[in-house]
């Protein structure tokens, strides 16, 4: 990787290509997301929570198979969303800090190694006379997104922990009679706990908004039938 800090000055000419594949890490069963994207999420992924060493982190489910995507066709996603975790593509946030500021600022880094930059058929970043294209006001908004989420998430799904509303699962789908898959060690919204709520609990929650995180990721594990529709798809295609 070599990322470089983006300026209008020695990159007023770069091109960058949006395109996505499995060479850009884009062939994966699960993509981490972040709470400002449920409620985009829910109308196309299943969302669910895993125990990680760092805390919960929060997963869409992309295919069954190992390094699936079933929204993925060649060098193009076709859900209506791509989770930001994908769309940032060759850019990423990068930490600048001078010995009078502990603090820092970020700033907008792309990886010059990356063969989407410089791809001459791709998008311009910068204006003619300076100004920031659509596409990298895009990206911006992308990677603020990411940059906020991973700071906000940790307390939003520890709250919903707490509240006892995610369950440890197994999830079995069936694709058809004979194939079955297993997703372990995953944990869902349980709508048991989620309807008995009530009180100084669920007005906390609700006023906090995670109350509305919960519903959306309940909500969003009836995709998994889409996702069974989409491997089945893959299968018969292939068969």
């Amino acid at each position: 990787m070599n990322p470089v800090q983006i300026n209008n000055i020695d990159h007023a000419d770069l091109r960058v290509s949006p395109r996505a594949g499995a060479a850009f890490n884009d062939a994966a069963n699960q993509a981490l997301v972040f709470p400002a994207e449920f409620e985009e999420l829910q109308r196309e992924f299943a969302i669910v929570f895993r125990r990680r060493d760092e805390g919960l982190q929060a997963f869409a489910l992309l295919g069954l198979d190992r390094d699936e995507n079933l929204f993925l066709t060649d060098d193009r996603w076709t859900s209506r969303y791509v989770p930001a975790s994908h769309r940032r593509g060759p850019f990423s946030i990068g930490m600048t800090r001078s010995a009078q500021d502990d603090v820092g600022e970020a700033m907008l880094q792309v990886d010059l190694d990356d063969p989407r930059v410089g791809d001459p058929a791709g998008l311009p970043l910068f204006l003619e006379h300076g100004g920031n294209t659509p596409y990298l006001d895009h990206v911006t908004g992308v990677l603020r997104l990411l940059y906020e989420g991973m700071d906000t998430a940790p307390a939003a799904y520890a709250a919903l922990d707490d509240a006892g509303l995610l369950a440890p699962v197994t999830l079995t789908i069936d694709v058809s009679d004979e194939r079955r898959y297993t997703v372990p060690d995953v944990l869902v919204v349980d709508l048991e706990q989620l309807a008995a709520l009530n009180g100084p609990p669920l007005e906390q929650l609700h006023r906090s908004g995670i109350l509305r995180l919960a519903i959306l990721a309940a909500s969003s594990l009836g995709n998994i039938q889409q996702l069974i529709a989409h491997k089945q798809q893959r299968l018969a295609a292939v068969g």
